[in-house]
């Protein structure tokens, strides 16, 4: 009958849920050898604990008003669960709970020497601290009079119940040297000038910062000794509110006067600067018309977009909507009349591990992928620095496929399952990119999805994808059986 009772609580976990992971040993001895526990089995669902044994009595000797409490127990840390107990019991002691024990007892009652092996289990709510908690078994030995002889405790089983996940092989990718480290700062300024003028006054309005603001980005770029500067350029632009023609001489010589002004501060040969002009700003006025809540908004968008000549364009937008006109003229115009510049520059190599991870803190935008790679193998592999120079590569290589690729890797590693989304749909199609996305799914609990990639990866070559895709294959099936 108990094996039928053991057989229906097992058939029950399969029932009310999936089976996860059971735990179980052969046979252990507590009280000195006096009783053996075998065939000690634990098991969970999503929600439910069955915790099963047989204990062997037949060789305990109990005095006659002597018994013994066992008490299965589940601890972790500071959480404990005291599971239904079992009382042996002398045989004075055995008759005295008979008569006095009502049937609300927590216990299941045993007289020594009458019983030798005992079916044991139960079933409780599984909580998440239990899995890898510690089932233990607590010994109390009574007197006459409830007087504790002896306790103990003996260790039974170190629980194992979490649900078992995929374990990722990340496969990182090596990025190619680069020959020629070519490196370029931008900014953008707005430089004021007198009415139709073409000359820079350095103390007039605005020009006191506009001007240091090129100025510093030139002195940042040349006063670094890793670095030279190969090429500057300069590109003027005019607002639309004059004749084109009249837009056209004042962006080239506005653009000429700040090119004459820059060569005079620092003596560059006139070859090392370009220059070159819109004579107005068209495309920055339609992104701000676009982003604004003119009431005409549409139609000021058609003017700016048709074939007309750009004096016409002007007039027309001028006679048609006189309130909006004003309102650019005020508020956009002035930001259309700005001068972009771009300084390129070489930056050396770094070839000195120690240098290069100075360089990597101080400013890695100097740093090739190359160099940045052989930074992160110095740190441990999934450590917060080794983590940290890959999540920089994808940011400072932002279009780059390898420094994506590898980015993601960082970021799965780290459990950042929505960031290595986002790099791994900047990271190609190579073998690598589709072994990657197989690990991400895997991740995510979609199997079908990263055995697919995973083969795909193999058609490509990659060799880590024959174990992982095994690994998926060998996960999905436990997981289906015990769903069965």
């Amino acid at each position: 009958m108990k094996n039928k009772i053991r057989f229906s609580l097992l058939a029950l976990l399969y029932i009310i849920g999936v089976k996860a992971q059971e735990s179980g040993v052969a046979m252990q001895s507590i009280m000195g050898g006096q009783v053996k526990v075998s065939n000690l089995n634990v098991a969970r669902n999503d929600d439910k604990l069955f915790v099963s044994m047989q204990l062997d009595f037949s060789a305990l000797h109990l005095k006659s008003n002597h018994e013994l409490l066992l008490t299965p127990t589940i601890m972790a840390d500071e959480d404990t669960l005291q599971l239904k107990s079992i009382l042996v019991a002398g045989r004075n002691r055995y008759y005295l709970h008979q008569r006095n024990d009502g049937k609300s007892v927590d216990y299941a009652l045993y007289r020594a020497g009458s019983t030798n092996a005992v079916e044991y289990q139960t079933l409780v709510t599984y909580q998440e601290w239990m899995g890898l908690a510690q089932l233990s078994l607590q010994e109390d030995l009574c007197g006459c009079h409830n007087i504790l002889l002896d306790n103990s405790e003996s260790p039974l089983l170190a629980l194992d119940l979490q649900p078992e996940v995929y374990q990722p092989m990340f496969v990182y990718e090596p990025p190619k040297r680069e020959a020629v480290k070519l490196r370029a700062v931008t900014g953008q300024a707005f430089i004021d000038f007198p009415v139709s003028q073409t000359v820079i006054y350095e103390d007039y309005r605005n020009n006191p910062r506009e001007l240091q603001k090129i100025i510093a980005t030139i002195d940042v770029v040349k006063n670094d000794p890793d670095v030279r500067i190969t090429a500057m350029s300069f590109k003027g632009h005019a607002s639309p509110e004059s004749p084109y023609s009249n837009n056209t001489r004042l962006a080239k010589g506005r653009t000429e006067a700040l090119k004459k002004y820059v060569q005079r501060l620092y003596s560059f040969s006139d070859t090392l600067i370009t220059t070159s002009y819109e004579p107005e700003d068209w495309a920055g006025l339609r992104a701000y018309v676009e982003q604004s809540g003119l009431e005409h908004k549409q139609e000021i968008l058609a003017i700016i977009d048709s074939s007309r000549e750009p004096d016409n364009k002007e007039w027309v937008l001028k006679k048609s909507y006189p309130e909006e006109y004003r309102f650019l003229l005020q508020n956009c115009y002035p930001a259309l009349r700005h001068s972009d510049y771009r300084i390129e520059y070489i930056v050396r190599p770094y070839n000195n591990l120690e240098e290069a991870r100075r360089v990597m803190k101080e400013a890695p935008g100097k740093l090739s992928l190359q160099e940045m790679y052989m930074v992160a193998n110095s740190y441990e592999p999934g450590s917060e620095e080794y983590n940290d120079v890959f999540e920089t590569m994808g940011r400072l290589y932002p279009n780059d496929p390898v420094a994506n690729l590898n980015a993601a890797n960082a970021a799965m590693g780290r459990g950042d399952l929505v960031g290595a989304k986002k790099y791994l749909t900047k990271a190609g199609e190579g073998g690598q990119a589709y072994y990657a996305r197989g690990v991400l799914a895997g991740l995510e609990g979609d199997y079908p999805a990263a055995k697919a990639y995973f083969r795909k990866a193999q058609e490509l070559g990659i060799a880590e994808a024959e174990g992982s895709l095994r690994s998926i294959e060998e996960l999905e099936k436990k997981t289906t059986n015990l769903g069965k």
